[in-house]
């Protein structure tokens, strides 16, 4: 089966799952290169649409993702991707997931995790982002 990068626009969304836990850790977007290497690697690859290009994920924290499969859903319109995270986390805010904040009934959202590494010792043009975030 190949994967249907046409219905959007050359992007299929990537979720990605920690193999070991199940837990969620982020979604990103991934083109037929992206997927390629990936493969080919055994790391995983996305597809930056802000930046327009590819890029490795650690690449600049060392945070990468390990691959241990690669599912297609049956519209093959989106990718489950399991991994071996190495590293304390993957979101580029300091937590183990990107999905570290719940949404209430009212719309307000909290954060339910501890960070699990300072970002600004591993990204830091976000640290005064970060800062302000934290508070």
């Amino acid at each position: 089966m190949e994967i249907a990068f046409d219905k959007s626009g050359g992007l299929v969304p990537a979720i990605i799952q920690d193999e070991t836990s199940g837990d969620v850790l982020m979604l990103g977007f991934m083109n037929a290169e992206s997927v390629e290497l990936t493969c080919r690697t055994g790391e995983v690859v996305f597809f930056s649409r802000s930046r327009n290009k590819l890029w490795k994920k650690g690449e600049s924290s060392g945070h990468v993702l390990k691959v241990c499969d690669i599912r297609i859903d049956c519209d093959a319109d989106s990718l489950l991707i399991r991994v071996n995270p190495v590293g304390p986390g993957v979101c580029h805010e300091g937590y183990r997931s990107c999905f570290f904040r719940s949404l209430n009934n009212e719309g307000t959202a909290r954060i339910i995790a501890e960070r699990t590494f300072a970002p600004e010792s591993v990204y830091p043009s976000t640290s005064s982002r970060s800062a302000k975030e934290a508070k």
